[in-house]
């Protein structure tokens, strides 16, 4: 029996992995948003404020993920209103998040008689216990999420890039920004029965920050953040299935793990663009610069030779080479 057999024979390993392909998707889209706001930490205070969600829950009998749900769209709402009209600053108003989240998570958990055992399911994730109610739950809350990322993304990445033109410009802003903080919330629910609520952020953060390192525009960053969430989600669940570890930590570790993997990849895919964009500039400009002693003549602003900015000197486009001045000497390429 391989590997893929075997996992699937199981009911529960199958909801587990359909689990983490839904939250894979859904905690990147979001996260998109988050961390061109400069909100990268938002997931994290949610991720409180949702903890006291659970443990209202707890406390009335009624399904954790709802109460979940709704304390932390409230939450999301209350620090995107304070980030806004009130005197604190984002950071202020996200510490508060965190510390009040977590305190009345824990006061009202031990005011419904539970333990932290039971706040450990929630706090670090417990996929493997997903039951088909809460795949269903996952599934509906991360089709809203995933439709509204990509359906409203022209609207939402220029709010993102730059709130007060798209203000000026007659948009919502403000209502794009709760919306936002909303999706956000929503998430943090999806993915706290699969990572946690303590590390739903870097599922929401990680892949696009690997993705921002090998791609420009805004589009494909998203794209690929997708793709890089959904590999270390469901590859975390298997690696977890084998070693007997937790999978909420084994998915964060692999998301961390292609985020180091492709720190030395951007950097030489950013040398190489840097070379093609001035390269784009004629396409007879190649090669490495190579010192010559024999020259015709200076070559200046007034020579006829077509100048081309280099970084931090000037290049002469003659007789099919660059020539860059440096002290007595030409260099060619």
């Amino acid at each position: 029996m391989n590997i893929v057999t075997e996992l699937l024979s199981y009911d529960f390993m199958r909801r587990a992995l359909i689990a983490a392909l839904l939250t894979g998707l859904a905690a990147p889209a979001v996260g998109a948003y988050l961390v061109h706001r400069r909100l990268a930490l938002m997931g994290d205070g949610i991720g409180h404020v949702a903890l006291t969600g659970v443990a209202v829950g707890l406390l009335t009998g009624w399904a954790p993920v709802w109460t979940a749900v709704v304390v932390a769209i409230a939450g999301s709402i209350t620090i995107e209103l304070v980030r806004a009209y009130g005197k604190a600053s984002a950071d202020v108003a996200l510490a508060m998040l965190f510390y009040g989240g977590i305190a009345g998570g824990v006061l009202l958990t031990g005011l419904a008689g539970s333990t932290a055992a039971t706040l450990n399911t929630y706090l670090f994730g417990s996929i493997t216990t997903v039951s088909p109610a809460d795949l269903w739950v996952i599934g509906i809350l991360a089709a809203v999420v995933a439709a509204l990322a990509v359906g409203l993304a022209p609207q939402l990445f220029a709010i993102c890039q730059d709130e007060e033109f798209a203000r000026a410009t007659g948009m919502p802003a403000r209502l794009y920004s709760i919306l936002i903080a909303v999706m956000a919330a929503v998430t943090v629910a999806v993915a706290m029965r699969t990572v946690g609520l303590l590390l739903v952020s870097a599922l929401m953060v990680v892949p696009v920050a690997t993705a921002m390192q090998l791609t420009r525009g805004f589009r494909t960053t998203f794209l690929l953040a997708l793709t890089l969430g959904v590999v270390p989600s469901l590859s975390g669940v298997v690696f977890a299935f084998h070693v007997d570890v937790a999978p909420g930590a084994s998915i964060v570790v692999l998301a961390l793990a292609g985020f180091v993997l492709s720190w030395p990849l951007g950097t030489l895919v950013r040398r190489m663009r840097a070379r093609e964009d001035v390269a784009g500039e004629d396409p007879r400009i190649t090669g490495e610069h190579i010192p010559t002693e024999d020259h015709p003549h200076e070559h200046d602003d007034e020579c006829g030779h077509p100048a081309v900015v280099h970084g931090d000197h000037t290049d002469y486009l003659h007789d099919g080479h660059l020539h860059a001045p440096h002290g007595r000497h030409y260099d060619e390429h």
